[in-house]
């Protein structure tokens, strides 16, 4: 989101414009301070949050870590209607991302007053520290950050296939394991029979069900295997979609003749047959 969206306008106040720099701005070095302190902050009340989950801390430190989380989480809610008053649309910060984020990091110690234990989803936290791509000048990694958001975009219909297939395959084969061990050998179900069947071909193997007759270890077997070549797939899926958002120069036209794609943009002619590629499609140009 530009800043300059947010910024508020002229008719405003003095300080808004100058709270709006502080916490917003990072041109400035009260404003990269501002924000090296936050990040300061978020990892100090992530680290509380984290401790107070150790019985042995608790029990000698319980009280001090759930009052440093309050002191934490009233800061913050200071912070964030500060943010929500210094900018010119508050409305559009608060449904943005960064937004959305700076709300749902103050709510867990808030719900926690009905709902015991509920502070420990403040861990959410931690996502507000993107904002030391800003503060830190790292604006190319946002450049490289795209680049892969827009490979799994591109990929996004292949993989939504892929597990389609891959959950045809474990409903089969949980139904298969179903019939041939039965209860006796611990498929008491076809549920049971499919979590087995995810288990193995993911390769992850519990231990917690195995099959007992040589037809089903022979099946168990033939699913392991599988599992090699099918975790594969989505890693090749996503890399070939990284090597063509990595090349802008290269458009996703396929050739009506031999169906190749990784043509330049202004390609004519295929590079592997020769045969007319006509005008850039929608999919050329993203």
């Amino acid at each position: 989101m530009k800043l300059h969206r947010l910024r508020p306008p002229v008719t405003a106040s003095k300080a808004r414009h100058e709270t709006f720099d502080v916490i917003f701005g990072h041109d400035t070095k009260a404003g990269r301070n501002f924000d090296l302190v936050l990040i300061v902050a978020i990892l100090a009340s992530v680290l509380v949050v984290m401790l107070e989950s150790v019985a042995s801390i608790r029990s000698e430190y319980g009280g001090i870590l759930r009052a440093a989380e309050w002191v934490f989480t009233v800061a913050f809610t200071v912070e964030y209607v500060l943010r929500l008053w210094s900018v010119g649309r508050p409305f559009l910060y608060a449904r943005s991302g960064l937004g959305l984020i700076d709300l749902v990091s103050i709510l867990p110690t808030y719900l926690s007053v009905l709902l015991p234990g509920g502070q420990v989803l403040a861990v959410v936290r931690i996502l507000r520290v993107l904002r030391v791509f800003r503060i830190l000048r790292l604006a190319h990694y946002s450049g490289e950050a795209s680049v892969l958001m827009n490979a799994l975009r591109a990929s996004r219909y292949k993989i939504t296939v892929f597990v389609f297939a891959v959950m045809t395959i474990v409903a089969v084969v949980g139904s298969l394991m179903f019939l041939v061990e039965g209860p006796e050998g611990g498929f008491t179900s076809i549920p049971r029979g499919v979590y087995w069947a995810v288990v193995t071909l993911t390769t992850v193997g519990y231990g917690d069900i195995a099959p007992q007759s040589a037809l089903g270890q022979a099946l168990a077997t033939v699913v392991m295997v599988m599992g090699y070549g099918i975790i594969a797939v989505p890693t090749g899926i996503v890399t070939a979609e990284i090597a063509f958002a990595s090349r802008p120069s290269v458009g996703r036209r396929a050739c009506e003749a031999c169906s190749r794609e990784g043509h330049d943009r202004d390609a004519e002619f295929c590079k592997w047959c020769g045969a007319g590629l006509g005008r850039s499609g929608p999919n050329d140009e993203e």
